[in-house]
C-alpha cells in the first residue's frame, strides 16, 4: 500500500512547511499549500486525492470552513484535521460531523501522527467497504 498522503494548507509557511519536512520523514507523503485555493486546485488535479487534509481553519481569501466544505462535496472520504490558533468551541460543534478533529497550535507532533494515523485508518476502511459494495 501506499505512503499515507497529507496535505496539509496552512498559510503560515514556516509551520506547514516544516511540518511536512517532518511527516515525510515518518513515512508520510506530506505536502503543504499556503492556501486553500490551492489545496482545491491540487485537489482536482491529482490522479488520486489525499488520505488526509491538515486544513487551517483562519486564512485569507478562502477561509478553513469555505474549503472544508468544498473538499467533502468533492470526496467526502477525505479525512480533515482542522488546525488552528484561535480556538471556537462554537466552530467545531457546528463542523464536528464533517472533521475528524480539532487541534489548537502549536500542535504537539506526537499527538498529531495519533490522529493522522487514526484518519487513515478510517479512510482506507471506509474505501475498502465501499469497494466491497457496503455503505462505508
Amino acid at each position: 500500500m501506499a505512503d499515507p498522503w497529507v496535505l496539509i494548507v496552512d498559510d503560515e509557511k514556516e509551520f506547514a512547511s516544516t511540518l511536512a519536512e517532518r511527516l515525510n520523514l515518518r513515512n508520510m507523503e506530506a505536502v503543504a499549500v499556503y492556501c486553500a485555493e490551492d489545496a482545491l486546485s491540487l485537489i482536482h488535479t491529482v490522479d488520486h486525492v489525499p488520505d488526509v487534509v491538515l486544513l487551517d481553519l483562519k486564512m485569507p481569501n478562502i477561509d478553513g470552513l469555505q474549503a472544508l466544505e468544498a473538499i467533502k462535496q468533492y470526496d467526502p472520504s477525505i479525512e480533515v484535521i482542522m488546525l488552528t490558533g484561535h480556538g471556537d468551541k462554537n466552530i467545531v460543534e457546528g463542523i464536528s460531523n464533517m472533521i475528524l478533529a480539532y487541534i489548537i497550535k502549536p500542535v504537539d507532533l506526537k499527538e498529531l501522527i495519533k490522529k493522522i494515523n487514526g484518519a487513515i485508518e478510517k479512510r482506507r476502511a471506509a474505501l475498502s467497504g465501499a469497494d466491497q459494495g457496503r455503505i462505508p
